[in-house]
């Protein structure tokens, strides 16, 4: 079976390929992001936290392994990591970055509103209002990230460009 330009129908549209200008409005979008959470006090590695549970969440294969590299650069533990997922049943994490990361999943998640005023009166307790601005925009970003390389089928290869 083809689609209408002849090519198969089961192959993957890269849309940030095929679409570059609106690719790159998010790429502008995720700098600003990152610059905002520098400025609100965010260090690199629970940005990357954030990044790599919402991703967990989404299922994003392509955006695990970027972010566990850059997770790992920023001085990452491999144990954490490897008990992400279940963040809430460790005591690995800090009290801010339990809050990021509730309040990330709420952002990932919005139609559970329990779980959102949850996240958001942990927030209150452990993050200033730019932290929390911040860390919104920081899971709303690879949330978005999350579904451009989800639905292009964005391989994760054994020997990435970039390490």
């Amino acid at each position: 079976m083809s689609d209408t330009a002849g090519a198969p129908a089961d192959r993957r549209i890269y849309v940030d390929k095929q679409s570059p200008k609106a690719y790159h409005a998010l790429v502008q979008t995720a700098d600003a992001v990152r610059a905002t959470a520098a400025e609100a006090g965010l260090d690199r590695v629970l940005v990357e936290l954030v990044n790599l549970r919402v991703s967990q969440l989404n299922g994003c294969a392509y955006c695990l392994d970027v972010h566990t590299r850059a997770a790992l650069r920023a001085g990452e533990t491999t144990r954490r990591l490897g008990v992400l997922p279940a963040w809430r049943d460790t005591e690995l994490f800090t009290d801010r970055e339990r809050a990021a990361l509730a309040l990330a999943e709420a952002t990932t998640a919005p139609s559970d509103s329990l779980a959102q005023e949850r996240a958001y009166d942990s927030a209150r307790r452990a993050l200033s209002d730019e932290e929390i601005s911040a860390v919104i925009w920081v899971a709303i970003t690879i949330n978005a990230f999350n579904r451009v390389s989800i639905l292009s089928g964005h391989p994760v290869r054994e020997n990435p460009a970039k390490p």
